[in-house]
């Protein structure tokens, strides 16, 4: 019997190479985007290629009616399966100082990386807790942590994840069902384009950004059975810039 993860923003990034991560595992992988079907379909190939299979669920995750609605409708049509790891990658970013901060990069920076929080777990929730057995990992961030300039939105709607992560660990931890968040620091992504790699590698200890294959490592980890006793916590992935 297949084990079924969601990963929202699985089709770059951080997000895909939890895809991959999780098919190597043996996990049938759903794959969320919102537009790019290319790289949704390259991201698929990839996971039937680390010896697994998966599908495409396109929706905006930061949309609640879009997003119950597929899962639902996924749910629906799997009567006796359900998704029994979650992994929130979406995010966007819109940087700022916030004294120029148009309140439309305000409200879609929240919608995309703390909205969707909601919108997706809470459709999941009630099978894992019925089966006594769910892993749910948020791709939180070191902005959510300490903060950065520039970043009023992302930080708040990070460190709200975190928040979250914390309080919805306690509500479940009873029923088999773990809670944790990582929070990367600056990995090397499309999320880190336009940064100034040179400057920024100076002010980390190890002296390099990491990579999304690293991140999913950890968020493996989190998903498996070895991992059962952690959880409401938050893991720095950072090469020691942040903890």
């Amino acid at each position: 019997m297949p084990k079924y993860a969601l990963v929202t923003g699985g089709s770059r990034g951080i997000g895909r190479a939890v895809c991959v991560k999780l098919a190597a595992l043996g996990y049938y992988v759903l794959i969320n985007y919102v537009s790019n079907d290319a790289a949704a379909a390259e991201a698929l190939e990839a996971v039937r290629a680390a010896g697994s299979d998966g599908e495409l669920l396109k929706f905006d995750t930061g949309d609640r009616e879009a997003a119950v609605g597929a899962i639902t409708a996924w749910q629906e049509a799997h009567p006796d399966d359900y998704i029994e790891v979650l992994v929130g990658s979406a995010g966007i970013r819109r940087d700022n100082l916030l004294l120029w901060m148009e309140g439309e990069d305000w409200d879609a920076v929240l919608r995309t990386d703390l909205d969707s929080f909601y919108n997706v777990t809470r459709p999941c929730l009630q099978p894992m807790v019925l089966h006594r057995y769910g892993r749910i990992v948020n791709i939180a961030s070191l902005s959510g942590l300490k903060g950065l300039p520039g970043q009023t939105n992302y930080s708040a709607a990070k460190g709200g994840l975190i928040a979250a992560t914390k309080s919805l660990a306690q509500e479940v931890a009873p029923r088999g069902v773990t809670v944790n968040a990582v929070a990367p620091g600056f990995i090397r992504t499309d999320m880190v384009e336009g940064l100034d790699e040179a400057e920024l590698r100076k002010t980390i200890p190890a002296r390099r950004f990491g990579t999304p294959e690293e991140v999913a490592a950890l968020v493996g980890f989190l998903v498996g059975k070895d991992a059962a006793y952690i959880t409401g916590d938050v893991i720095s992935i950072n090469g020691g810039l942040y903890s």
